[in-house]
């Protein structure tokens, strides 16, 4: 599954931030199963701070990975709508115009490589579920 006795820590790393792209890509593929049309992918947390994985993960959905300049979205998101349901923001509208990009991250992979690696994902956690791995 590509990792073997002589992987060191930096392999370990690349095979664990490489599994949340893969896993990010399943619920994507299950939502798009669903009926959604997912044309754009807004991240944050700490993880959104890494480069490298946001080009990895717009390489492996096909799609646009875009950043915001808050990298705590979520929780800034849970204020806003404390504020809003304080009085302080009159709408959502006020909470859409809050939101800024810092940087947006564009697919830059062939598709040919892009269902290779999800091809090898797939035999990968398959090769788990049935004990051969």
């Amino acid at each position: 599954m590509g990792l073997s006795r002589g992987s060191g820590r930096a392999e370990i790393a690349a095979a664990a931030l490489d599994s949340v792209v893969h896993q990010t890509c399943d619920l994507l593929d299950a939502m798009t199963a669903d009926g959604a049309d997912v044309q754009r992918l807004r991240v944050d947390g700490g993880m959104a701070k890494n480069n490298a994985l946001l080009q990895r993960l717009a390489d492996l959905t096909g799609i646009e990975v875009v950043r915001p300049v808050q990298s705590e979205a979520t929780a800034w998101g849970a204020a806003f709508l404390a504020g809003l349901g304080a009085g302080i923001y009159a709408d959502l509208e006020a909470g859409r115009a809050l939101w800024q990009q810092d940087r947006g991250f564009v697919p830059d992979c062939a598709d040919e490589a892009r269902e290779a690696s999800r091809k090898g994902w797939a035999q990968a956690v398959g090769r788990v579920l049935t004990g051969e791995g």
